[in-house]
C-alpha cells in the first residue's frame, strides 16, 4: 500500500505534538514523580481493577522481575496494595489503596485544569471545536 504524502505528514504531526502534550503533562505530576511504569500500572489497575504482578508484566510487556520492582516502589509509596488471591494461595493481588487513588485523581485534576486554561487562552471557541472533532476522528483511527 502506498502512503499519500499527507498521511505521512498528518502521521508525523500527530506524533510529534501528542509526544510533546505528554511531556508536558507529565511535567505537572505531584513532585515526588512516578516514573512512566509506575504512572502505567497505577491508571492500569484504575482501569482494570486488580492484577497479579504477572499479568501487570505481560499487560505492559515487560520482563516480571521488572514488574516487580515496579510493584515494590509502589508499595513503599503506599499507592498500590498486595492481598492473596483467594483462588490460588500463591499468588498475590495487586489493587490501588486509597492513597493510590487520591494520587491518580490529584494528577489527573491537575493535568485537566492545565490544558483547560491553556486551550481557553490560546484558542478561539471555534478552533476548540475543531480540536474536539479532530480527536474524534484520531479516536476512531485508534479504533480501527
Amino acid at each position: 500500500m502506498e502512503i499519500s504524502e499527507s498521511a505521512a505528514l498528518a502521521a508525523s504531526e500527530v506524533r510529534v505534538t501528542f509526544g510533546r502534550l505528554r511531556r508536558r503533562l507529565r511535567a505537572l505530576a505531584a513532585s515526588d514523580d512516578l516514573t512512566p511504569s509506575q504512572e502505567a500500572v497505577l491508571s492500569r489497575l484504575d482501569k482494570h481493577g486488580v492484577a497479579s504482578a504477572s499479568d501487570l508484566a505481560a499487560a505492559e510487556r515487560v520482563r516480571p522481575q521488572s514488574m516487580a520492582a515496579t510493584v515494590a516502589a509502589l508499595m513503599e509509596l503506599g499507592f498500590v496494595q498486595r492481598t492473596p488471591d483467594p483462588g490460588d494461595g500463591r499468588k498475590q493481588l495487586i489493587s490501588l489503596t486509597t492513597a493510590g487513588v487520591e494520587r491518580l485523581q490529584g494528577d489527573r485534576q491537575v493535568r485537566q485544569e492545565w490544558l483547560a486554561a491553556t486551550l481557553q487562552d490560546k484558542c478561539t471557541e471555534e478552533q476548540r471545536q475543531k480540536i474536539i472533532e479532530a480527536l474524534a476522528l484520531l479516536d476512531e483511527v485508534t479504533q480501527a
